[in-house]
């Protein structure tokens, strides 16, 4: 034998914020389209801004040196395996 008893659902619904969800809770297209929008244009201007600073364009300006300087090292092993050098 069980012992059971019937509770009342008494607990708190959350409010739901009026136009960003439906009636069942989930999100309506126009407020996930706006979250996206929002990362984005944060994400770009961080970049921005990160860019802008003296710090970053040492750190660009190195990593071209290092690009560069890899490149020029992969011609240079290219040349010496066909017998340019």
């Amino acid at each position: 034998m069980v012992d059971a008893e019937i509770v009342a659902d008494d607990a708190p619904r959350h409010a739901v914020p009026a136009g960003d969800y439906g009636e069942d809770g989930v999100p309506t297209f126009e407020h996930v389209r706006d979250r996206i929008e929002n990362r984005v244009a944060t994400g770009i201007g961080a970049e921005e801004l990160a860019r802008a600073t003296p710090e970053a364009q040492s750190v660009e300006d190195r990593f071209e040196a290092r690009r560069q300087a890899g490149l020029d090292k992969l011609e240079e092993i290219r040349r010496s395996m066909r017998g340019d050098a």
